[in-house]
């Protein structure tokens, strides 16, 4: 699992099977120590489209499954994807000390 920040939504009318009940979501991978920072290097290659569990929308830090974990929704079925919103995160504590509170 990896923690990321909600930069957007991906519209797709058309969609298979396992998709067409989800809302895709497009993520930026967040560090522990610093959760609301935007990523460094090219941002662009950094992002990939999730498909949302939980409801989330966009600037929230979220916790992404990744892989195989990724492609069992809440109504057990199979979606064909590798990265799925499984939470919407309210706080992050790195070695005691907080780095992230949800306003």
């Amino acid at each position: 699992m990896q923690l990321a920040r909600v930069r957007g939504n991906v519209v797709a009318s058309i969609k298979a099977a396992g998709l067409a009940s989800h809302k895709l979501l497009l993520l930026e991978p967040v560090s522990a120590a610093s959760p609301l920072a935007s990523g460094t290097g090219d941002a662009r290659q950094a992002l990939y489209v999730a498909i949302d569990l939980a409801g989330a929308g966009v600037g929230e830090v979220v916790l992404v499954a990744l892989g195989s974990a990724a492609r069992v929704d809440a109504d057990g079925h199979a979606a064909p994807t590798d990265a799925a919103v499984i939470a919407i995160v309210d706080s992050v504590q790195l070695d005691g000390e907080p780095t992230f509170i949800k306003r």
